[in-house]
């Protein structure tokens, strides 16, 4: 049993990691594409529409996804229950959104908004459809399937958006794109999984689910409705193309700090689920996480930020250089999100996801007085106390791990200080190549190089044990590398 959850453990990091780095990639190339096709208004207005998605889709799923995985025995009645109860909900918010779409172009004072609104949520509908089948892959930790089906699904998605805006449709090729993604995962899922639903409803199942998800549930919304906080207040009070400007910086920075957070999410929450009962092993792999999360993440988010105007000038091309600062402190407010993840994940788990809504409550309560304070002076400021209460936010978890599973404070602080200082030194590393190299096109390959190499030189010599088993790794699955480490060896 522990050598078959360990090999399906490995399976579904690999096959996460591969998904969502496989996702960033397909979209980071057709958001290079876009970028130069489409203006700053147009992603403005799509900003503008996506909080409204993005919260009907946690309004539909309604956690029910993680209540699905965590329970030991679910059968066909708690398959479909759930199924009937996303559909029904989503066709409710369509309906409603479909009618609050002038409210909701006046309040941003955008009339073309009105249609953009309603072909947009349609892919609420489609959402609604495959959540079950993702959950019962998620399940079974067949991470595979799921990588397959969201990377089809994006490059398909993506390359529509890509050939309506060569065709001058501007913000349409954003709508089509999302739309048309969330209704390929649909056909994809059922392909690769053929669940059928059947005609079986319960009330009994989503009454004894409800008393775990509310509180994923609720943590969700504030989570949807504090990550787009910033659109709104722009898109109320600034130029759509301001919005524009946040969004690609915000965009940017997700393409790796989400990255993070999906991996951990997925697969850390069906690991944990697995050995919820096991103290001494769910403590062990929870510390052993920590410190390889951390040595990843950290020069990772700190060099991006130094690394921040080069990077927005190449990917996103210079009329979208005021991102830049947008950019850096979103990165900066995520430097400890991954860590942040896997301690809501860990606790979640274990069952106690109202200590994760509590988390998150006074999280949220920190961002809204920061914001309060610095609302006078700008959106710059306010980027700096959002950043500082998503800090805080994360020592405030570690205290909560500390009293769930006995994992002391100095042993959760020790598993990142050190990754942390490797990073800082890093960073200073990459910015300082700027004072020296000026054009982006020269600076970012640079800084990348330098960057990787001595983050390898650190793995080599302060992490041997994360250094020899990705050699190991690599040699088992590259035969170029196995080579080329036989011969070394030889």
């Amino acid at each position: 049993m522990g050598d078959n959850l360990k090999q399906k453990t490995l399976s579904a990091f690999t096959w996460t990691t591969i998904d969502r780095f496989g996702q960033q990639a397909v979209q980071l190339i057709i958001g290079i594409i876009l970028a130069r096709l489409l203006s700053p208004g147009d992603y403005g207005l799509m900003g503008m529409v996506m909080i409204f998605v993005a919260l009907s889709y946690v309004l539909v799923e309604s956690g029910f996804g993680q209540a699905l995985i965590r329970k030991t025995e679910a059968d066909e009645t708690d398959y479909n229950s759930v199924f009937y109860f996303n559909i029904g909900i989503s066709l409710v918010l369509y309906v409603v959104l479909y009618f609050l779409s002038p409210a909701i172009a006046n309040f941003f004072k955008q009339p073309e908004l009105i249609l953009v609104n309603r072909i947009t949520f349609l892919a609420i509908i489609f959402n609604a459809f495959y959540l079950v089948p993702y959950s019962k892959l998620g399940k079974i930790l067949d991470y595979k399937t799921i990588a397959k089906v969201n990377i089809i699904s994006v490059s398909l998605s993506g390359s529509l958006g890509v050939v309506l805006a060569f065709l001058h449709y501007g913000v349409w090729a954003l709508v089509v794109q999302q739309v048309s993604y969330h209704f390929f995962r649909m056909v994809f899922f059922y392909l690769f999984v053929r669940w059928k639903p059947k005609l079986i409803f319960s009330f009994r199942v989503i009454r004894s689910f409800w008393k775990f998800s509310i509180h994923l549930l609720n943590t969700s919304i504030l989570n949807i409705i504090f990550n787009y906080l910033f659109v709104i207040i722009l898109g109320k009070f600034y130029k759509k193309s301001e919005v524009g400007y946040y969004t690609q910086g915000n965009k940017l920075s997700e393409t790796f700090n989400f990255t993070f957070q999906s991996i951990l999410l997925g697969s850390t929450f069906s690991l944990f689920s697995h050995i919820q009962h096991d103290e001494d092993r769910f403590r062990r792999i929870f510390g052993e996480l920590s410190s390889k999360i951390s040595i990843i993440t950290f020069p990772i988010i700190l060099c991006l930020i130094a690394a921040g105007k080069p990077l927005i000038e190449i990917v996103w091309s210079a009329k979208f250089l005021p991102s830049v600062p947008y950019f850096r402190l979103l990165c900066l407010a995520s430097l400890f999100l991954p860590l942040y993840t896997l301690n809501i994940s860990a606790l979640n788990a274990r069952g106690q996801s109202r200590i994760t809504f509590r988390i998150e409550m006074i999280k949220k309560i920190l961002i809204l007085i920061a914001i309060f304070i610095t609302f006078s002076q700008g959106i710059i400021p306010m980027l700096w106390g959002y950043a500082a209460a998503n800090i805080a936010a994360y020592f405030l978890s570690i205290f909560y791990i500390k009293t769930e599973l006995k994992h002391s404070l100095k042993q959760q602080i020790m598993a990142f200080s050190q990754s942390l200082g490797w990073g800082i030194i890093l960073g200073i590393m990459v910015a300082s190549l700027s004072l020296l190299i000026k054009p982006s096109y020269f600076l970012l390959p640079v800084q990348i190089i330098l960057a990787a190499a001595f983050y390898l030189l650190i793995i080599r010599f302060f992490y041997r044990e994360l250094y020899e088993k990705g050699m190991v790794f690599l040699k088992s699955h590259i035969p170029s590398v196995k080579q080329g480490l036989n011969n070394q060896e030889a």
